[in-house]
């Protein structure tokens, strides 16, 4: 799902200025050894971490304000996180986002006059597999096809959930240990036509593996989806969701909360799939985004 982009300014530093205050903070504090100051210790890891390339995400500084300021990419409403020394916006950046400059809109006070934030989005070329299968598992049938239309349009309702920001802590733990067997934004190309670029992290693991909340969420949907099969959608609050696929089992329904590290379904082999594993997708203002930003390794 692709927005218009509009255009730039340079691409904000990670770290905000509450990391740079805090670093020389530090620096100041520290003991002078035969007349030296030690050296600064390295900043601290800022999670997710930017890319601003199709399919990564922007951090951008909106400044000091006594109130959480509203940002938006077009219509679309964004997460910021901080407090009145520093906010940022976290942008999701679709993968179908051309290179060049791109905007969002900020009004530092509800009500309050807006004005325009400009970002560069660099290119990214991603990895492209071509595959010769066999006709029938390409093309779908006119009755998988009205299925799958249907469930289209449920899940762009799911997608759309925009709930306060609940967290500032947004380094996820990897919900299933295994390989990861797909990376994200890989482009399939079957019999030579082109799909759409994979929208997750594949991990391979067996069926009935437990699979582990990467941070505390709401259950809004579950279901059984023609590709997808046993899914669940979780919210972490400001936009941030995250969907987990191909499920043998789903212990949970809409409205559980969850905590970190909890489990609440199974790794399995459902929906469209030649084998066991775990899709985890990790969506940012209904732009689906590369999972490994939010993760150490």
């Amino acid at each position: 799902m692709s927005r218009q982009r509009a255009p730039f300014a340079p691409p904000p530093s990670p770290l905000n200025r509450r990391s740079a205050l805090l670093g020389a903070a530090a620096l100041l504090a520290l003991p002078l050894a035969r007349g030296k100051a030690r050296p600064a210790p390295p900043p601290p890891a800022v999670w997710p971490r930017a890319a601003q390339v199709p399919g990564g995400i922007a951090r951008l500084s909106l400044g000091p304000a006594a109130a959480r300021p509203l940002a938006r990419d077009g219509e679309v409403p964004l997460l910021v996180l901080g407090d009145a020394i520093e906010w940022t916006a976290l942008v999701g950046i679709p993968l179908a986002t051309a290179p060049g400059e791109a905007r969002i809109s900020v009004q530092q006070t509800e009500g309050g006059a807006t004005r325009e934030l400009a970002y560069m989005v660099a290119p990214k070329q991603y990895s492209e597999q071509r595959l010769k299968v066999a006709p029938g598992t390409v093309d779908l049938s006119p009755e998988d096809e009205a299925r799958y239309n249907r469930e289209r349009a449920h899940l762009a309702t799911v997608m759309a959930t925009f709930t306060e920001p609940r967290l500032q802590e947004l380094r996820m733990r990897v919900p299933v240990p295994g390989r990861r067997s797909s990376s994200f934004g890989l482009r399939r190309v079957f019999n030579g036509q082109s799909r759409n670029p994979h929208s997750g992290m594949d991990i391979a693991a067996g069926t009935g593996t437990p699979v582990l909340a990467p941070l505390p969420g709401r259950v809004i949907d579950t279901g059984d989806y023609f590709f997808n099969g046993g899914t669940v959608w979780l919210d972490h609050g400001g936009g941030l969701l995250s969907m987990y696929c191909h499920l043998s089992a789903v212990d949970v329904k809409p409205g559980d909360v969850l905590k970190t590290g909890e489990r609440f379904c199974a790794v399995g082999a459902t929906g469209r799939v030649t084998g066991p594993h775990l899709h985890w997708s990790v969506m940012l203002n209904r732009a689906m985004v590369d999972p490994a930003l939010f993760i150490a390794a």
